[in-house]
């Protein structure tokens, strides 16, 4: 039990770093893209106007599939394994 205990908490700290990394590393890229966009079709708003309102889009989006991607999956797959070799 204790060395359950201590798999899960090393999984989840392990995952929420990786979660992070990810959430800055997909950031940085959207911004990139829309201030290409933003220099490529110059549109009536302001350049920050136009990231910012991006980025809030975008942010609703990468919060989800992260969160699906990078703790759910995993977990479950885990889970998934860990009854398989104990059970089946």
């Amino acid at each position: 039990m204790l060395g359950l205990l201590r798999l899960v908490v090393v999984l989840l700290v392990v995952l929420t770093v990786v979660y992070w990394c990810m959430v800055f590393w997909f950031r940085a890229g959207e911004r990139d893209r829309l201030e290409a966009e933003w220099e490529t079709e110059k549109p009536p708003l302001p350049r920050h106007t136009f990231v910012d309102i991006g980025m809030a889009e975008y942010k609703r989006s990468l919060r989800r599939k992260l969160l699906w991607g990078v703790y759910v999956v995993p977990i479950t797959l885990i889970c998934l394994l860990v009854y398989l070799v104990n059970y089946a």
